[in-house]
């Protein structure tokens, strides 16, 4: 059964309140840190392995030039390394250094302590439940972004390589 209208227009509000939310706790709980929102995102996803840059921009939604930005900053404070793709010698290879790992741990140490002191009201199976919700929709929305993705890509390639491809 379908989404009512109704609901999927709460459920974009409800979506884009908590991203406001996250943002405001995010703001405050770096005040003082030597890297901020922005840096500790990229750190995050450097976190899942080392990966292309422009996969990581791709990832992220952001631009290669502030992605290297943003690289070039993580790198000043010794988190992260670039290094050639041995695969693609046109592309970098991004990866966490031994203290860029320490600090991601302290990072999430701090953002779990954080969440768990404001949800100190909710329930184990509330909090649970929740995260399951959250990792479906999340899930979702990727596997919907990635299907208007392949869409909008085929429409650029000739109808044969399309239909063959």
């Amino acid at each position: 059964m379908a989404v009512a209208p109704d609901t999927a227009a709460d459920l974009v509000y409800q979506i884009f309140d908590l991203q406001r939310a996250v943002r405001c706790i995010s703001a405050v709980n770096v005040r003082g840190q030597d890297t901020g929102v922005a840096l500790q995102g990229v750190l995050r996803f450097v976190g899942e392995g080392e990966t292309r840059a422009t996969q990581l921009a791709e990832r992220l939604g952001v631009s290669a030039p502030v992605l290297s930005r943003h690289i070039a900053d993580l790198e000043e404070h010794g988190l992260v390394v670039r290094r050639q793709d041995p695969d693609d010698g046109r592309a970098q290879l991004v990866a966490l250094t031994p203290q860029g790992a320490e600090k991601l741990r302290r990072i999430e140490e701090q953002r779990t302590a954080v969440l768990q002191d404001y949800l100190r009201d909710w329930s184990e199976q509330d909090a649970g439940h929740t995260a399951k919700t959250l990792r479906r929709l999340t899930e979702s929305l990727k596997k919907s972004a990635r299907a208007t993705a392949a869409v909008a890509t085929n429409e650029h390639k000739p109808l044969e390589e399309s239909l063959n491809g």
